[in-house]
């Protein structure tokens, strides 16, 4: 019995099912220029990289990512679901 490489078994991963439920392709995932990082395209990312049709490397260099940025938001979705996108980082607008 062969394993496949992650390489192999990328290939034949033509979609996986994004976070609406529906079949998310490459083609479907966020522009690669993506500034504004809004709760859906940071969720299709995630459900990318767990489905395989990106690794964390791959998503990291497409959408100029930290590793610990992305992770942070898998972390995120795992305690909190789609809701613990919401905010990534606090911001202290007290002068």
């Amino acid at each position: 019995m062969r394993t496949m490489n992650e390489q192999q078994m990328r290939a034949r991963v033509r979609y996986v099912i994004g976070p609406d439920g529906s079949p998310l392709t490459v083609a479907d995932l966020p522009p690669k220029n993506t500034k504004r990082w809004v709760i859906r395209r940071k969720a299709e990312v995630v459900a990318a990289v767990r489905g395989g049709l990106l690794s964390i490397d791959e998503a990291c260099e497409r959408y100029r990512l930290t590793v610990d940025e992305l992770l942070s938001w898998q972390r995120s979705i795992e305690k909190h679901g789609l809701p613990g996108l919401r905010a990534t980082r606090l911001q202290d607008y007290r002068e």
